[in-house]
Parts: C-alpha cells; sequence; structure tokens
C-alpha cells in the first residue's frame, strides 16, 4: 500500500512506520504544556524527524481519558491558533508527511490548507458531518479510530460481549461509510485507550493481526497509556519500556503505523524485532 501525499510518499509494507505524537495541548495526559508555544512545537516536529519519525501527528485538542480530569472544551479558533503555526512551521522546514489530530471539520480544513496531509479522526468522521466532504475534496487520507463515547464517558461502560467483534464490525463499517462520502483512502486504529477496560487493551494488544483483514493501513497508537503503565504498577513517566514492549507486539502482528511519543526509542525496538523476523524467515 501506498499514499502519495502531494510529493510526499509513505509506504506501507515490511517495515513499520512510526507516527510521532506531537501535542500542542496545555493539557494531554503524558506530554501537555511542553509543546503549546509554536517554536517549541515545530522543534520537537523536526527533532522527531530527525528521530526517525515518518508521520508527525499534531493536536490542538486533548483526547485524555476522564482519570486525568475532564479535558477541555476547545472552540475552532483556539485549536486553530494551537495547531496551524506548528504545522505551518514545521512544513516550512521539513517535506515530512504531517496529519492533522482533530475531529473538528473547520479545524481540519485549515490545517490541510497549511500543509497538513492526512486527517486523524479519533470520532471515525462521526462527531462532524462536514468532515468527509472536508476530506473528499481535498482528497486527504483519513485514520478512523473506534472509540465508544465521547472522551468525557468512554471509560463509563468498557465491558463488550465480544471486543475484537465489535471494534471489527464498528472500523469495517465506518471504512464502508467514508468510502461512500467519496474518502478515497482511509487507515483504521482499534482505539486502544479508549473505551475498554485494561484487560480489554491487553487483549487487543494480543489480536491485532485480526484487523489486517480490513486491507486498509493499520495504525496503532499505545505509547504512554494507563493500561500499560497499570498493568506494571508504574506511572506515565515511567513506562517506556512497556510502551516499547507493546510496539514490538505490534510491529510483529503486521501492523502499518505505531502512533508514539518516544521516536527514536521506538524505532530502534521495533528495527531489530523486524531484523530477527527477516533472520527466521530465511
Amino acid at each position: 500500500m501506498i499514499w502519495e501525499l502531494g510529493g510526499r510518499v509513505l509506504h506501507f509494507g515490511d517495515q513499520v512506520q512510526i507516527m510521532g505524537v506531537l501535542n500542542a495541548t496545555p493539557d494531554s495526559f503524558y506530554d501537555g504544556g511542553c509543546y503549546c508555544e509554536p517554536r517549541a512545537a515545530v522543534q520537537r516536529g523536526l527533532e522527531m524527524v530527525e528521530e526517525g519519525a515518518a508521520i508527525v501527528d499534531i493536536g490542538g485538542e486533548s483526547s485524555r481519558p476522564p482519570m486525568y480530569g475532564v479535558a477541555e472544551d476547545v472552540s475552532v479558533a483556539e485549536e486553530c491558533a494551537r495547531v496551524l503555526p506548528a504545522v505551518e512551521g514545521l512544513r516550512r522546514q521539513s517535506e515530512v508527511p504531517i496529519s492533522v489530530d482533530t475531529v473538528k471539520a473547520a479545524v481540519a480544513r485549515r490545517a490541510l490548507g497549511a500543509g497538513a496531509d492526512i486527517i486523524n479522526d479519533i470520532s471515525a468522521l462521526r462527531h462532524d458531518p462536514a468532515m468527509a466532504e472536508v476530506a473528499a475534496q481535498a482528497k486527504a487520507p483519513v485514520v478512523l479510530m473506534h472509540r465508544r463515547g465521547t472522551a468525557a464517558t468512554m471509560q463509563q461502560n468498557t465491558h463488550y460481549a465480544d471486543l475484537p467483534g465489535a471494534v471489527y464490525a464498528f472500523l469495517e463499517e465506518r471504512v464502508r461509510a467514508a468510502q461512500a462520502q467519496g474518502v478515497e483512502r482511509v487507515a483504521v486504529d482499534p482505539g486502544l485507550g479508549f473505551g475498554k477496560s485494561p484487560e480489554g487493551n491487553l487483549a487487543l494488544l494480543g489480536m491485532l493481526e485480526r484487523f489486517l483483514g480490513l486491507e486498509c493501513p493499520l495504525v496503532v497508537g499505545a505509547s504512554r497509556k494507563s493500561f500499560i503503565w497499570k498493568t506494571l504498577g508504574l506511572s506515565a513517566a515511567e513506562s517506556l519500556e512497556g510502551s516499547l514492549a507493546a510496539a514490538v507486539l505490534a510491529a510483529g502482528a503486521g501492523v502499518h503505523v505505531l502512533r508514539v511519543h518516544d521516536v527514536a526509542a521506538t524505532l530502534r525496538a521495533v528495527r531489530l524485532a523486524e531484523a530477527v523476523r527477516g533472520q527466521v524467515s530465511c
């Protein structure tokens, strides 16, 4: 699978691609407040490119779960004020593919105009009815994620009779809906940490191959999430090793893109795992 993005190309093949997380927010669960200032955000984006990120994912509204405190509601104007300078600054200095992490069509439209290439919509085009039209008109790929409820409600009901089956069916329906609305290129994300119990997240992490059946690029974000550090009895700040283990497991399952905070460390871990797998298959 290949995405051509205005002269920039993404290959989804034998090697997993790294999507670096760039939160231009004051309240994201792990690094909120670190990159609110545009110069700091652009510098971090450039650092991630140097570390090997194939995509930089820029977001201006936290989707953290309620356990960290309710995330603030952000207006279109405020979200654009956070995101656009980072997109514009990074695009001026790098040709790296940029995704914008937003559920608002107006933010996505302006970010694409500022140089972004991809829309990462954690609502899977359900929050804003205009999002599909924005993506279709711009011919922009969209990442569709599974989430039950909203950021404020998603952890209120984490019971599923068949978790992988429910996530698969949801993503399959959203892929069809996106394509029916003219969105030509989509990726899917099972939404680790969004509306699942810690045990459910661990189970999904062990079943990622199943989602390759959707025949779309598969994106997974486990980095620093609470199901990792709670399992280990640690904190988010102490969860690097657990995040790397999750990344290696996901890469081994055939995931195409890993959305992570720690680009360099994750890339080294998964490249070694891929080298081992390559030797075993000889």
